[in-house]
């Protein structure tokens, strides 16, 4: 059990960096978009959820464990960049 809690950790590890690495990108388009309206792109979210949930099933994930975690991923973006998108206008 110790080895595979080991590697859960090791995956998460991981997971943390790329997770960073999006979030970066989620700023940086904070920084491009000019109203904030142009934030929340419901064409977008479905695309994103949707290529999601192809992926998980070539992968072998749930498709419905992908779908359940991108959409509070997609959620908690949206948020991080309305946020990031307030916090530039007060600068």
């Amino acid at each position: 059990m110790e080895d595979l809690r080991a590697e859960i950790d090791r995956i998460d590890r991981s997971l943390v960096r790329l997770l960073s690495e999006r979030q970066r990108y989620i700023e940086r388009a904070a920084e491009i978009k000019s109203q904030p309206s142009d934030i929340r792109d419901e064409s977008r979210i479905r695309d994103v959820l949707d290529k999601v949930t192809a992926e998980a099933e070539r992968a072998g994930l749930s498709p419905d464990l992908a779908r359940a975690v991108w959409t509070v991923l997609v959620e908690r973006s949206i948020a991080l960049e309305f946020e990031a998108f307030e916090a530039q206008r007060l600068r």
